[in-house]
This record gives structure tokens, sequence and C-alpha cells, in this order.
């Protein structure tokens, strides 16, 4: 489909409205996907560290407890 000017592109034989709707739409769900996994992501490493921590202080008990 050939359009030969940029209102034409835009108004979409009369569906522009839809079309454009659509799109938007669109990429606003891949916007909103992109930043819950990168909050997501953020969020596991923040409980990866905490836990790893914690199995650290749990092994310094044990190694103190053991030396008493």
């Amino acid at each position: 489909m050939a359009f030969s000017s940029w209102t034409e592109v835009i108004s979409m034989g009369g569906y522009g409205f839809y079309v454009w709707l659509s799109f938007g739409i669109s990429l606003a769900a891949l916007a909103a996907l992109m930043v819950h996994g990168i909050l997501t992501r953020r969020s596991l490493q923040q409980q990866s560290k905490q836990q790893q921590q914690r199995q650290q202080r749990l092994a310094r008990r044990k190694q103190q407890e053991r030396s008493r």
C-alpha cells in the first residue's frame, strides 16, 4: 500500500486512529514488560545477596561455636 503524503500515512484510509492506537498500546505493553523485568532482576539480585550474607554469618557463628 503506497501513500502519496504523510497525511495519508497518519490517517491510514480512515483507520489511522485504530492503527496508531494499537501501536501505542503495544509499545506501552513492551515498555511495561521491560520495566517489570528490570525491577524483578534487581529484586532477585538483592535477595540473593542478602541470602549469601546470611549464610556467611551462620557459617561464622558455627565456627565460633566450634572454637569455644
